[in-house]
């Protein structure tokens, strides 16, 4: 682990710039995908990157580049090309960042479990074969896979203010999809996947609910073939954590970072309906809302010590008893904005500069239990795992799907539905919310692929929340 360090700090400190502050921000990522599926194993997928970007500063203003070339003379001709950049934009700067401060601290931040000894490749596929071996022998069960993700990220930042920050860790991603099949009518549910992930080592496969999963998947895919359509109509709505990771994703995430606020993302990703003087003023949700930026919960996809700015993490109430507190904003948007963020400057890779990124955004756990979530409805129904979403480019009016569906009744959890859709708006639907799980229904989940930023940026975002219910929902099914 960080094998590369000796050297590479060698030859930062042998680096020649005529900036008043530099740094280099190295990452080396390797990765391996494995999936069996209807019992047959793919080809594994491997991969592998490593690389530098070099930042400046000169007379106020930034600029970097990036090189995979790791060599003295590769750094220092990157490190050139940067402080060139930077005094070509002196003449139209817009900003001054003399006065911006800078990191000095030096620390080390490591996945847990990450001595341990992850399973070797053909262990993996064993687990991967038995799981699909699983699946109950059904003609209508057409296809079904299983899948695990494994990531090794090893990251080093150097500046010339002294600061040194090394973070090595390793991310999980198991997952299976059974889809049925009747002829007329197709259905798929799926565990894990695209909405669960986590830092650590084997146990993040036991803690998805992996292993011997596979039957009951299969038979809730079957369920669904023979349920009826979700009906349409006002209800409450009871949704799960793999759906609240979503719709915190979307509803909440994505309209308080902060550079989209400031206009940075309008020509590719949209813009937000929250405006910088909302923040202490605006009624997000109901007062039983409270969301957090939280890198301190040590299997979430996003926690760290430091962001890729070098500014340190901490637990931060954006938003507290529905009241809009603070924006997701690193150090950059924070000095352009004026307004207190969080350390979420982040980077996809040594290639790309780090912007305002969501994290672990997370929905603090309330004092319902399932029983009594469940038990407070008389008209209602349960949605969980996402299979579609749409919202608009200011991140306000959206329209959900989800893979399952059960009708709640006076209080009990009723037959199962097909097809479930919700649809509302950000603020308002917020502030329907009616109630809030407790500790026993908050799950720790994540995704692999937020996508942001030009040139593009794919990230790891970690999302933790309980289930919640939400007062008259618009929601429908299939044919709607």
């Amino acid at each position: 682990m960080f094998d590369f360090y000796p050297q590479l700090k060698q030859r930062f400190g042998a680096l020649r710039t005529r900036a008043e502050f530099f740094s280099l921000r190295y990452v080396r990522e390797s990765g391996q995908h494995l999936s069996v599926r209807k019992n047959v194993a793919d080809p594994p997928a491997f991969s592998h990157d490593q690389g530098a970007m070099l930042t400046v500063r000169v007379n106020g203003v930034e600029a970097y580049a990036a090189t995979n070339d790791l060599s003295q003379a590769g750094l220092q001709a990157a490190l050139d090309r940067a402080e060139a950049q930077a005094r070509l934009i002196t003449p139209h700067a817009l900003l001054d960042l003399t006065l911006e401060p800078v990191s000095r601290e030096r620390a080390d931040y490591y996945s847990p479990d990450l001595d341990q000894t992850f399973p070797s490749l053909s262990q993996c596929f064993e687990l991967l074969g038995a799981e699909s071996a699983a699946v109950p022998k059904d003609e209508r069960l057409v296809s079904w896979d299983v899948s695990l993700g494994l990531n090794h990220v090893e990251q080093i930042y150097l500046n010339s203010a002294g600061a040194e920050l090394r973070r090595a860790q390793r991310f999980v991603f198991p997952g299976m999809s059974v889809t049925a099949y009747d002829g007329n009518d197709s259905q798929t549910r799926s565990l894990g996947r695209e909405n669960f992930g986590q830092q650590g080592g084997i146990d993040v496969i036991g803690r998805c609910g992996l292993i011997g999963a596979a039957p009951q998947v299969a038979e809730q895919a079957l369920q669904l073939l023979l349920a009826p359509n979700t009906p349409q109509g006002k209800r409450d709505l009871l949704l799960m954590p793999d759906q609240m990771i979503l719709q915190i994703h979307e509803s909440i995430g994505h309209p308080l970072e902060l550079d989209r606020i400031l206009g940075d993302e309008r020509n590719y990703a949209g813009t937000s309906f929250v405006k910088a003087s909302d923040f202490g003023s605006l009624q997000y949700g109901s007062r039983l809302l409270n969301v957090t930026f939280d890198p301190t919960i040590a299997e979430q996809l996003a926690s760290y010590g430091f962001d890729d700015d070098g500014t340190p993490a901490h637990k931060e109430f954006l938003i507290r008893e529905g009241l809009l507190l603070r924006p997701l904003g690193g150090a950059l948007s924070q000095f352009r904005a004026g307004l207190d963020g969080v350390a979420n400057s982040r980077a996809c890779s040594w290639n790309r500069p780090p912007i305002d990124r969501m994290a672990n955004l997370n929905i603090e756990p309330g004092d319902k239990s399932m029983a009594q979530l469940v038990g407070a409805i008389e008209n209602g129904i349960l949605m969980a795992t996402n299979r579609s979403w749409s919202i608009d480019d200011a991140r306000n009016k959206f329209q959900f799907g989800c893979e399952w569906g059960q009708l709640i009744e006076n209080g009990e959890l009723k037959g199962v539905v097909k097809n479930p859709n919700y649809r509302g708006i950000s603020e308002q639907f917020w502030r329907n919310l009616s109630a809030v799980g407790d500790a026993s229904t908050f799950k720790v989940l994540g995704t692999p692929n937020c996508g942001k930023g030009e040139p593009n940026q794919v990230i790891r975002v970690g999302h933790a929340s309980p289930a919640c219910v939400f007062s008259n929902i618009d929601v429908f099914g299939g044919d709607a």
